[in-house]
């Protein structure tokens, strides 16, 4: 008898033999299951395993020449931009410095989180963040989509503020192009499926005048190779279906689904004493100014309004007494900036404010993706023509809100905070979506759809 089983006994019943052998074989089988030869290890090559849930489809990312990314952050230096040098602005993949001087205003296990992040920097965070996405592919012909990261608004900043050509300011878009025209995915699709983060508001890269010096910014958004291209931008033209606006890029970037739980209850729980305020600077050199007059405006309503002035104090070089400012009120006057739209207001609802608009072009058809569609749930809107006529409007329009009602628009801001945040490229959030994964996921449907709609089309 077969020795690997010794307890069984040489005479058995002829009754019991079927089952003996069964019994017997089942063994043997473990046995072997049990002692198989280990398959070997997949390498830990540069290869993704992608999850079940990239529905919509993967994106590839460019590795694009030193010259357009890489060299344009180490040249840091270079900024003319006539703040600073930008190199401290980048720093840590773009969120900037951890921020200091929080310990009586944030969670101390929460500090870690802030950084002070320059409204400008998406070109480098987003580039950090979707070289760990989870639906990213090296395979060119799994994606759906194909990312340039390319440092576009980088490249332009040291010629803003001092005399260029067009030549100068044009020099690394083009360069961008020629190269990414090369490319196999480009020439199958003629350019379609491919998208470019825009780290500044849209308006700097649409000089009119190909050969200007004279015009304000890069035309690179006028260029024919470009006109398939979707570009996400902190603020977006909305004339150009083109472009998606995304959230600027603010202090806070959580770790863990728990940190944003965790500021959320700190949002719910603060005891807030003034009414509404302003952080921002009047800008002397333009007539009839309307952030000078709500600037003057909230100074001689100091019973009820906060003011932070960004034209004697750097409010982004230590942004604690902006972010003090904003979670001490009910609500945050936010005027137009450079653009129709405002960093500030992203920071205001940071800190659980409630936003008060002047133009609809702050919040319609910006952020679609990110923010709720019926406006009035989270903001309020007076007209700045009305404010023109009679300042003090500003608080009658305010102090008619309930105590109920703030807490309410309060509420909905906290529960759709995480879509305007951005978290750490290895934090995890679970399934909380942040802004970085609803603007990478809208554009994958996007293109998804448009590839669905074509086969129906054919």
């Amino acid at each position: 008898m077969y020795t690997l089983f010794p307890s069984i006994k040489l005479q058995i019943s002829s009754q019991n033999c079927a089952f003996l052998t069964s019994t017997i074989l089942l063994n043997i089988l473990i046995f072997l299951f049990l002692n198989r030869p280990t398959p070997p290890r997949p390498l830990p090559s540069t290869q993704f395993e992608f999850p079940d849930d990239c529905e919509f489809g993967k994106v590839y990312v460019y590795d694009l020449p030193p010259i357009l990314n890489k060299d344009l952050l180490q040249s840091c230096n270079n900024s003319a931009e006539f703040w600073s040098s930008r190199c401290n602005d980048l720093s840590n993949g773009g969120f900037g410095p951890h921020a200091t001087g929080l310990e009586h205003i944030v969670p101390q296990n929460l500090t870690p989180a802030w950084y002070w992040t320059d409204l400008y920097a998406g070109e480098v965070i987003y580039h950090k963040r979707i070289l760990n996405y989870k639906c990213r592919t090296l395979n060119q012909d799994q994606a759906t989509a194909f990312y340039i990261p390319f440092y576009v608004g980088l490249s332009i900043g040291k010629y803003l503020w001092l005399n260029h050509t067009a030549n100068d300011i044009d020099s690394h878009s083009l360069a961008m192009l020629k190269w990414v025209k090369n490319q196999d995915p480009w020439k199958k699709r003629n350019g379609s499926h491919h998208f470019i983060m825009l780290g500044r508001l849209t308006w700097d890269f649409r000089r009119i005048t190909p050969d200007s010096d004279n015009e304000w910014g890069t035309s690179l958004l006028n260029m024919p190779l470009m006109k398939k291209v979707l570009r996400l931008t902190p603020e977006r033209n909305v004339w150009d279906e083109m472009e998606i606006s995304v959230p600027y890029p603010n202090p806070f970037h959580p770790r863990s689904v728990s940190d944003i739980h965790q500021w959320q209850s700190v949002l719910r729980s603060k005891n807030r004493s003034n009414l509404f305020c302003f952080v921002g600077g009047a800008r002397k050199y333009i007539k009839h100014d309307f952030r000078d007059l709500v600037l003057t405006y909230c100074k001689n309503e100091s019973d009820s309004c906060r003011v932070v002035d960004c034209s004697v104090f750097p409010c982004y070089e230590g942004a604690n007494a902006t972010i003090a400012t904003f979670l001490d009120s009910d609500f945050c006057l936010q005027p137009k900036g450079d653009g129709f739209t405002r960093r500030a207001t992203f920071d205001c609802m940071l800190a659980g404010a409630i936003p008060v608009f002047f133009w609809k072009g702050s919040f319609e058809n910006q952020y679609q993706w990110h923010l709720p569609t019926n406006s009035e749930s989270y903001s309020v809107f007076i007209d700045n023509k009305d404010v023109r006529n009679d300042s003090t409007i500003i608080r009658r329009v305010l102090e008619k809100y309930n105590r109920d009602e703030v807490k309410k628009m309060r509420e909905t801001i906290i529960d759709f905070m995480p879509k305007f945040l951005i978290a750490t490229s290895d934090a995890n959030l679970g399934s909380t979506k942040d802004a970085f994964d609803i603007a990478i996921e809208g554009v994958l449907r996007k293109f998804k759809q448009q590839n669905e709609d074509a086969l129906k089309n054919n």
